[in-house]
C-alpha cells in the first residue's frame, strides 16, 4: 500500500503520526532534516504505527521534500 506523508522535522515536543481528513498522514519527528535523519525517523515511526518492521517501509518519492510517498509491504 502507498501512503502520502507530510513530514514536520525538528518537532520539539512530540514524535507521532497523525491521520488527516484527506487520508494522508502527518509525521512529527524530532530528528532534523539533515543527511536523511528525518527520513530514517519517519520510517521508524511509520513502522511502529502500522505494526510492521522498519524493513517493510520504503521511501518511494520525495527524498528531499516535505511531502513524501512511502510504500508499506
Amino acid at each position: 500500500m502507498k501512503i502520502s506523508v507530510h513530514i514536520k522535522p525538528n518537532s520539539r515536543h512530540r514524535e507521532e503520526v497523525v491521520k488527516n481528513d484527506d487520508d494522508t498522514l502527518t509525521v512529527y519527528a524530532k530528528a532534523p532534516a539533515i543527511e536523511g535523519r528525518a527520513n530514517a525517523a519517519t520510517i521508524k515511526l511509520l513502522a511502529k504505527h502500522f505494526k510492521v518492521s522498519p524493513s517493510k517501509v520504503k521511501l518511494v518519492r520525495g527524498a528531499t521534500s516535505k511531502y513524501k510517498i512511502f510504500e508499506i509491504d
